[in-house]
């Protein structure tokens, strides 16, 4: 019990909190950037796969098809490790920058492109449910008012189709987070690669002059801990977001019903009212 009380002694030390805390914020940030490039990114391959049929912009289709697939059924350290080796890094990376040396800084860059290449397969798919649920008619009646494809995607299939996927984007969000977990294999700059450090160190501040056994589990408990809050308020957003929907949809459907039942019975009462008429 001592040791382990050494151990949840580290969680107090001011220090290592904003260590934690600063490789929260940069975990948050690596995945948000990585999810709305991914959004970009997918919904330009979506289209692609849904839309480029003919013999002319089939090759589009295909390539679209193919990168989707191989992405979503590879996992993502694989693809890590491939970035690490054949992506090259900008020249402002090679600098320090956020407290991390010039090599630290390309690791990362390297790194946020493999999870931004793995998760924009995913989002296509996300984007192409969407696209399938907006009906094929909009996009004759846009073609019909003048508008080129480019308009009628921006403006008409598009807003439509965003909306009708914002829970499953939010839920791909949540999975992005778990997923920057992967990048502490080569990046020292988010939550769980900080927790790795601190672990390697922790001698100095549990007071013991060793690393135990306890050590592990406050240090990945706590991290787990942040996971968890910050996925199960993002997971309780979406179920929110769900909710509202199907409640929207079910006073809609009630007022639905209720126009075409008057409407049913105006025009009973119109036919009612010619046949009386047509029978004197």
């Amino acid at each position: 019990m001592n040791t382990f009380a050494n151990s949840l002694s580290m969680l107090r030390d001011p220090a290592i909190l904003k260590f934690l805390l600063t490789g929260t914020m940069f975990s948050l940030i690596i995945s948000v950037v990585a999810v709305l490039v991914s959004i970009a990114y997918g919904s330009v391959l979506a289209m692609l796969r849904n839309y480029c049929v003919t013999k002319v912009t089939g090759v589009f289709h295909w390539i679209a098809s193919i990168y989707i697939e191989l992405f979503r059924n590879t996992p993502l350290l694989f693809w890590i490790f491939i970035c690490l080796v054949f992506c090259p890094s900008p020249k402002f990376m090679d600098r320090q920058m956020f407290g991390l040396s010039s090599v630290n800084n390309k690791l990362l860059f390297k790194a946020s492109v493999a999870l931004i290449l793995y998760t924009s397969g995913v989002i296509a798919e996300i984007v192409r449910g969407g696209l399938n649920s907006v009906a094929p008619g909009q996009i004759e009646a846009g073609k019909s008012q003048g508008f080129s494809m480019v308009q009628i995607m921006w403006y008409i299939v598009l807003p439509q189709a965003f909306r009708a996927i914002i829970p499953t984007l939010l839920s791909q969000v949540i999975t992005t987070i778990k997923d920057s977990s992967f990048l502490a294999n080569v990046a020292v700059i988010e939550l769980m690669a900080r927790t790795k450090q601190i672990l390697s160190v922790a001698n100095r501040y549990n007071g013991t002059n060793t690393i135990n056994v306890s050590d592990v589990f406050v240090l990945f408990g706590s991290a787990a801990l942040i996971y968890f809050v910050i996925n199960f308020t993002l997971s309780m957003t979406v179920r929110m977001i769900q909710n509202r929907r199907r409640s929207t949809s079910t006073v809609l459907r009630a007022y639905g019903g209720k126009y075409e039942k008057n409407i049913g019975h105006a025009s009973a009462g119109r036919r009612g009212k010619k046949v009386i008429l047509s029978g004197d």
